[in-house]
């Protein structure tokens, strides 16, 4: 009978020991407050302790009590919200299925589903959980705008019924630049036409989902933008996206597009693919127009682009790569690694790549490209010098409208001299002849980056850490302007499972599609 139930439950099937319905009804009730008020403590007490505890929402899975307990203390609390429906169902003596219907304040419903567990103390916790919250019209920390589609496809072609999530550095014809900054945002006019790289995804069928947020300036790996918010990793759940192209990965990794059309001057592509597990490709300098993008460091600046598969990525590949520069170098099946590549990668990271460089067996050759951390120092001069050059003059004249983080590098850039940078260049040109005589046309494997995404909560020091360990790989390729496939074939382990790791292969100038192709290969 409906009068018969505990206040606040809309049914119950099953029965419990005597009191044991009124203590769960408290702690679920307990748990809700707690979660109104965003009481740390409480809401961890809330969840059983151990490595089995469950936690899901449309971001992902956490495994085990301490990823769930650090996941909650970055979100920051929940918006305000009241039960409406509770359906209890009793399935054991000591656990109970509770479904509940909130309704937001400000607007929409979500679901709640909890396993809740009797310990042997006597205190009702929950086991495992999965929420479903309120559908947000736009994701502010992956979207800056999007439509259904934002701009269509201006003509029929192999990508007819594809949709892309464009990178806020290249224009859309009559949207403006925003560049992860709303101060520059604001400032900018619209595009009376596309950029060439958006123009020929159109023109191949694709449509303009949206435009995705970037870092600022795209002068970042991390993806944490201080204006709109770190966008989600669906496939780590806690842990920063990566970037500078965060929000066509996140868009892509979500199923809201099919394609991100991005950009790559130090591992922007190449370092989101490997922490979400995407497939991503820097191409060859100069294979596709750079005409329409905000420039970054243009000896560096490459256009490429994130997908889910690889059949996909070589689509967009060879709708935008000129025929003259792009996809038209075969390559051998021979690879080369080059163990001093790895000298600041996790010990994970190491192993991984390890493994799987011995399952090659002998096509694996090892060499030693020589000099890497003044390879390094001088990419990260030239390409300060050329950041500054190309937007120094706007974040001078706009004091504190850029995070600290990218504020700082501008200021490093600032303070680079042209003997410096003359300097810097001589460094990459004989670097880049070592590269070409060492590399001989053969294809180097390495780690897409140092480290699987690193936490949501890491500090600026690792964060910076992991920046320097990274760039110092992925600056190989933007010193021979060499293209590099980003492939999610190798993983790393941790708590409650295994996190996405890229396999990178860097090929010879040209070889653009035939590197996506060998990559497909090692995948299947």
């Amino acid at each position: 009978m409906a009068d018969a139930l505990p206040s606040g439950v809309t049914s119950l099937v099953g029965s419990l020991p005597a009191g044991e319905l009124e203590a769960l009804l408290g702690a679920f009730r307990g748990y809700e407050a707690a979660l109104m008020s965003n009481d740390i403590a409480v809401l961890d007490a809330s969840f059983a302790p151990g490595a089995d505890t469950l936690r899901g929402d449309a971001n992902g899975l956490l495994v085990g009590h301490g990823r769930i307990a650090a996941f909650r203390g970055l979100r920051g609390g929940v918006a305000w919200r009241r039960i409406v429906e509770l359906h209890v169902r009793v399935v054991a003596p000591d656990a109970a299925l509770l479904v509940s219907v909130s309704a937001f304040v400000a607007g929409g419903t979500g679901l709640q589903t909890q396993l809740w567990q009797r310990s042997p103390a006597g205190t009702w916790t929950i086991g495992a959980a999965h929420v479903t919250g309120a559908p947000p019209a736009l994701n502010r920390s992956v979207w800056r705008v999007a439509g259904a589609p934002l701009v269509p496809a201006s003509t029929p072609g192999p990508l007819a019924g594809m949709t892309v999530a464009v990178k806020d550095l290249f224009d859309v014809v009559g949207y403006a630049v925003g560049a992860g900054n709303p101060v520059f945002l604001a400032e900018a006019g619209r595009a009376s036409v596309d950029a060439d790289a958006v123009a020929a995804l159109r023109g191949a069928g694709a449509a303009v989902q949206g435009i995705a947020q970037t870092d600022e300036f795209a002068y970042s790996i991390a993806g944490r933008n201080v204006h709109y918010g770190t966008a989600p990793n669906p496939s780590v759940p806690g842990a920063i996206p990566g970037g500078s192209s965060s929000g066509p990965a996140t868009a892509v990794s979500l199923g809201q597009a099919t394609i991100g059309l991005a950009t790559d001057t130090a591992g922007s592509i190449r370092v989101p693919a490997s922490y979400q597990g995407l497939w991503g490709l820097r191409t060859t300098h100069g294979a596709v127009s750079t005409r329409g993008l905000l420039p970054l460091a243009p000896s560096f600046d490459t256009v490429g682009w994130l997908t889910r598969d690889a059949a996909t990525l070589r689509a967009a590949a060879a709708a935008s790569l000129a025929p003259a520069s792009g996809g038209v170098v075969a390559l051998r099946p021979a690879f080369v690694v080059a163990a001093e590549l790895l000298e600041g990668c996790d010990p994970e990271v190491v192993a991984a790549f390890d493994a799987f460089v011995a399952e090659l067996g002998g096509v694996v050759e090892r060499v030693e490209l020589g000099g890497l951390d003044a390879v390094f120092a001088a990419f990260r001069t030239v390409q300060g010098a050329e950041a500054w050059r190309a937007d120094g003059a706007w974040v001078a004249a706009h004091p504190g409208a850029v995070g600290d983080d990218v504020a700082e590098r501008f200021e490093v850039a600032a303070a680079i001299t042209p003997g410096q940078e003359l300097e810097a260049r001589e460094v990459l040109r004989q670097a880049r002849e070592r590269f070409d005589a060492t590399l001989a046309g053969r294809v180097l494997l390495l780690p897409s980056a140092s480290s699987a995404a690193p936490p949501l909560d890491a500090s600026a020091e690792i964060i910076a850490a992991v920046r320097a360990a990274t760039l110092r790989m992925t600056s190989v390729a933007g010193t021979g302007g060499y293209p590099a496939v980003s492939a999610p074939l190798l993983g790393v382990p941790m708590p409650g499972g295994t996190a996405p790791l890229g396999l990178c292969l860097v090929g010879p100038r040209g070889s653009d599609l035939a590197l996506i192709d060998l990559a497909a290969t090692l995948a299947r």
